[in-house]
């Protein structure tokens, strides 16, 4: 059974790791349910970010879902490692495998959920064949690799697209949003129809972790007042 409310999911990539341990017991105080965890490899993507030893570093000290983004090529190699270490949900991309449905079928056979993600690029109807088999379809609204990028625009559609297919089919799948999501985008793109957003420069980067991470939540729920309020 996946999330039916909003879900805050800070991206820690653009975390201060000098103080990290302190940074997520913010995120957590402030609300958010999730961490969002981005590993690169330097080969799927250019950049190269984090990987087990850091998740397994943080788990005892954080009670928070551990949203794991695998930006990774041969995502299946790894996917038992890093429940092991810790993730709660591992989402892999459809760009990067041969088999996207033995990814899955791994992920669940470890007890975690499942996401699937695309890029910019790739067209939503290849990964409307798997939503039936996932908790969790995450739409990269940047090219994925690099922290602090712009939110492209074109992004809306497949968000609009994506959430008219999973209602239409009835699925119970989260439409998470990755990428350049800040405080002044965020109202739109959760109007497109997203139910999870990966924030990490507009929660890391300038002032209060706990404030910025509340801001998000109150845009969220001014959304579901008004819609709460026209039914």
């Amino acid at each position: 059974m996946t999330d039916s409310k909003f879900i805050m999911a800070p991206s820690i990539l653009a975390a201060d790791f000098t103080i990290l341990g302190k940074q997520i017991k913010a995120v957590e105080k402030a609300g958010a349910p999730y961490l969002h965890i981005d590993v690169c490899d330097g080969v799927f993507v250019p950049s190269i970010s984090f990987g087990m030893p850091v998740i397994e570093s943080i788990r005892p000290a954080s009670g928070l879902f551990f949203d794991v983004h695998l930006m990774i090529t041969q995502p299946e190699k790894y996917v038992e490692e890093f429940a092991r270490c810790g993730a709660d949900g591992i989402t892999f991309h459809l760009e990067a495998t041969e088999d996207p449905n033995a990814v899955i079928d791994l992920i669940h056979k470890c007890g975690k959920r499942a996401g699937i993600s695309i890029k910019p690029g790739t067209d939503i109807e290849e990964v409307l064949p798997y939503l039936k088999s996932v908790e969790l379809v995450l739409v990269m609204s940047v090219e994925p690799g690099f922290g602090g990028q712009k939110f492209m625009d074109g992004a809306y559609d497949r968000i609009k697209r994506l959430r008219e297919y999973i209602d239409a089919n009835h699925l119970n799948v989260i439409v998470e949003v990755d990428g350049g999501i800040d405080k002044k985008n965020a109202k739109k793109v959760i109007q497109s129809g997203a139910n999870a957003i990966v924030s990490g420069s507009a929660v890391f980067d300038k002032g209060s972790i706990i404030r910025n991470v509340r801001k998000f939540i109150k845009i969220a729920e001014a959304i579901e007042a008004k819609k709460a309020d026209q039914k």
